[in-house]
């Protein structure tokens, strides 16, 4: 089977093509202009692999949380392809992305995945490795300022787990100071988390279990997770 992944909820901006149990790829970090890299990505893999978007079985996108903006290009640019070629489309979150990186990358079956998603706030889930070898939520994603988190770890987990995201580069001391016992978190050489975005290699590892369950829709049911729906702005004084 032959699928497509594609990811622009974050900074990151990613797909990925299984054909014929081959992997194809591309990643790059380029804030605010998904909208010009995503579909020269999507081409060139798609060259590089020899076939066309026609010869696809089903297409995974990142359904969010992340930023606005990126989710819907993301949203828009699979609608745009499936509606094309006739393909069923599922959704993975970025959350459930990163976790299943850690796993991919690092063994780490037991993962906190927060994403910065400013305001003093959040984005966060809680994974664990199933039967299948997929990190799945074990509780609702939620958008929380980051000290509740921090609270709400060291309530819930109580051996260790692995750490990834921008939120924890964010906001390392308040997210640290009651979970720090817990915490293990493979570094790089600037102190940030190992694993900071998501990307479509790790989508196109979920996303195709639930096409080859039947969990596909249709191009116009693909819908974005924001987590937070609505935002509220401070008025400033004398405003």
């Amino acid at each position: 089977m032959n699928y497509l992944a594609l990811d622009a909820s974050t900074e990151a901006c990613s797909v990925a093509l299984q054909v014929n149990g081959k992997v194809f790829s591309r990643y790059e970090l380029c804030p605010q202009s998904h909208s010009l890299h995503l579909l020269p990505m999507i081409d060139a893999v798609l060259n590089e692999a020899s076939i066309k978007l026609a010869d696809l079985d089903g297409l995974i996108f990142g359904q969010g949380p992340g930023s606005f903006t990126g989710v819907r290009i993301g949203v828009g640019v699979a609608q745009g392809l499936a509606f094309s070629a006739n393909l069923p489309v599922v959704g993975v979150s970025s959350l459930q992305a990163m976790a299943q990186m850690a796993y991919m990358k690092h063994g780490q079956k037991q993962v906190i995945a927060a994403i910065d998603a400013r305001m003093s706030e959040v984005y966060n889930g809680y994974y664990t490795l199933d039967e299948h070898d997929v990190m799945q939520a074990q509780q609702a994603e939620a958008v929380t300022p980051p000290e509740q988190l921090a609270e709400q770890l060291s309530a819930v987990v109580t051996t260790p787990f692995y750490a990834v995201g921008t939120g924890w580069d964010a906001y390392s001391e308040k997210l640290s100071e009651k979970s720090g016992e817990q915490l293990f978190a493979l570094q790089t050489n600037n102190g940030s988390p190992d694993i900071l975005f998501p990307s479509a290699e790790a989508m196109l590892v979920i996303g195709k279990i639930k096409l080859e369950l039947g969990q596909g829709v249709s191009a116009e049911e693909a819908q974005p997770v924001y987590v937070r729906d609505t935002v509220s702005w401070k008025k400033l004084p004398g405003k």
